[in-house]
């Protein structure tokens, strides 16, 4: 079997790495990747400045989702797994220029603790008030998928999605709560409504049940009961998870576990078509044939190719929009600075009208990455909502967020008069798909035609789930599809 898959990020390098690891145990299979950029990875870049290292694009993965520490350890970076420092984890929000921290209870978007939410002035009273009634909200069966602003502003007010939904989701995405699906983005906040109509309630109950088991494992274990004696069970798992060098390793070890002659960089593939019982693949070389592919590409540049193949199914994808990022890393001797605050660093609301969505202080937030003495700044701008920044310089896009820096931190603390040891800017157009309100119900239109045409996988982070863990899963289950149709059908001829 000939694969071809289009798309070099993280996605189609967990797909290439799943078909070496079955062609290595015997499988008949040959597969060829095809990136349009002169380099593997996507979004996944690091470097090191000044023994620092600086990701040009996401930093972590989320513990809580196994498939990235998995890979992670099958590829013998095990040893370099970093988590971060929760301990000394602490976010605030930009208001009116003052850092106002989470108040503590806070799950998510969930108040759960009645004395922080009171005393917190990142809420007026009005709010607070709603946010007490709240508790009192019947169940509400969910019929009909709505924005993510749409939910909260029922629960907690138009405040709430201003200073919290909106900068916390824009964090995440790089989106727009008015725009994002309740259903594909907060799926166990639409379950709550439905139960319990409350999210508060419905909130503290899942705490509790988490509690509860937490304590039958800890016990188990204490009995013995759980075979390992007396053991302790493992701690909380960090929040986040990253790689001492940078997310690069990452990507460096996958494509060192690659045939070299079967990856294609600076190659993008022109055309794509159904033909017979096989693939023709328009490229810089010519035509190819394959059995079967894997897009790994944006989905908009996916429908692009099944235009000709499929045109209701490339509508689809087409239709899935997407935001862009413009990450700006900045390193500072830290003796030069004032004191920053406590924590992990900010999230910037919207209404506050602000090029940066968030910035965080890197050299906190995971150990060994950077060395003492030093300090990392990294700024986010972009976002759904604030495309047009990408156009500008790095030297504008420098300086902007050092103005804001100032203004938000103080001017004392990285004031223009205080050298930047080194800058890095790095823009993403179109990087984040966006999960737009009916996303579940596009969902099920695509996977019905992908159905229909066989030898034809879709991966990457504009199905289910954006994050590194879930495009790794999308990647190495397309494959996996593959392999498994292949014997199958090897076993019935």
């Amino acid at each position: 079997m000939r694969v071809a898959i289009i798309g070099g990020g993280i996605a189609g390098l967990a797909a290439a790495y799943e078909l070496e690891k079955a062609r290595s145990a015997g499988a008949d299979i040959a597969y060829t990747l095809f990136e349009s950029r002169d380099r593997l990875g996507g979004s996944l870049a690091s470097e090191t400045a000044n023994g620092v290292v600086l990701e040009r694009g996401p930093d972590s993965f989320l513990s809580e989702k196994p498939a990235g520490a998995e890979l992670c350890r099958e590829l013998g970076l095990g040893d370099q797994l970093v988590p971060s420092n929760d301990a000394n984890r602490k976010t605030y929000i930009v208001v009116k220029n003052k850092l106002v921290p989470l108040p503590d209870g806070l799950m998510f978007l969930i108040p759960t603790k009645l004395v922080p939410t009171a005393l917190t002035s990142l809420f007026s009273p009005a709010t607070k008030i709603k946010m007490a009634l709240e508790l009192l909200h019947p169940p509400r069966p969910s019929e009909n998928d709505e924005s993510v602003a749409a939910l909260v502003e029922r629960h907690f007010g138009k405040e709430a999605v201003d200073r919290l939904a909106d900068p916390l989701l824009s964090g995440i995405y790089g989106g727009d709560a008015t725009q994002l699906s309740a259903r594909t983005v907060l799926p166990k906040l639409v379950e709550m409504e439905t139960q319990y109509g409350s999210l508060t309630r419905g909130m503290l109950a899942a705490h509790k049940q988490m509690r509860a088991k937490m304590a039958a494992m800890r016990a188990a274990a204490g009995n013995g009961t759980a075979g390992q004696g007396s053991a302790k069970p493992a701690g909380p798992r960090s929040i986040f998870t990253s790689l001492k060098g940078g997310m690069q390793q990452l990507v460096d070890a996958l494509e060192a576990r690659l045939n070299p002659e079967w990856i294609r960089k600076s190659a993008a593939v022109a055309g794509l078509l159904r033909e017979d019982d096989s693939w023709r693949l328009q490229t810089s070389l010519g035509e190819e044939q394959y059995d079967a592919v894997i897009l790994a590409s944006q989905a908009f540049a996916a429908g692009k190719l099944l235009a000709t193949t499929d045109a209701a199914l490339a509508d689809e994808l087409c239709g899935i929009p997407y935001s862009s990022s413009i990450t700006v890393n900045l390193v500072f001797d830290e003796s030069q600075l004032g004191p920053l605050p406590d924590g992990f660093g900010f999230l910037v609301p919207a209404v506050e009208g602000r090029a940066m969505l968030a910035c965080t202080f890197v050299h906190r937030k995971f150990a060994g990455r950077t060395p003492t003495g030093k300090a990392v700044l990294r700024a986010f701008l972009g976002g759904a909502k604030n495309e047009a920044l990408l156009d500008q310089s790095d030297d504008v896009l420098i300086a902007t967020v050092r103005r804001e820096l100032s203004e938000i931190l103080g001017t004392r603390i990285v004031g223009p008069h205080i050298p930047a040891e080194a800058t890095q800017v790095s823009r993403w157009r179109r990087a984040m798909a966006q999960y737009a309100v009916g996303h579940q119900e596009r969902m099920k239109r695509v996977k019905k035609r992908v159905a229909a045409l066989p030898g034809l996988r879709l991966a990457g982070n504009a199905y289910e789930g954006i994050g590194i863990p879930d495009c790794i899963r999308t990647g190495r289950n397309a494959a996996k599809e593959l392999v498994a149709e292949r014997q199958l059908s090897a076993t019935r001829s």
